[in-house]
């Protein structure tokens, strides 16, 4: 992947799979090899209606985690 999609939801799977299949440890590095500010993403991220765990190592639906 040259470059990473501009579409949230491809966007969120793109960065999830880049994270879980290892290709990065942190969102940190991903976000410093392709160019990206970290903060940036995160706040089109959650515009678009997700959030990042840490935890989870993800970007996930803003509420996935909430106690109903």
């Amino acid at each position: 992947m040259d470059h990473l999609p501009h579409t949230p939801a491809i966007l969120v799977s793109s960065i999830n799979m880049l994270l879980r299949d290892e290709e990065f440890d942190t969102l940190e590095e991903l976000c410093y090899c392709y160019s990206e500010d970290i903060q940036k993403l995160k706040s089109y991220l959650y515009r678009n209606g997700f959030v990042y765990s840490t935890q989870q190592k993800q970007f996930r639906p803003i509420g996935y985690d909430e106690i109903k």
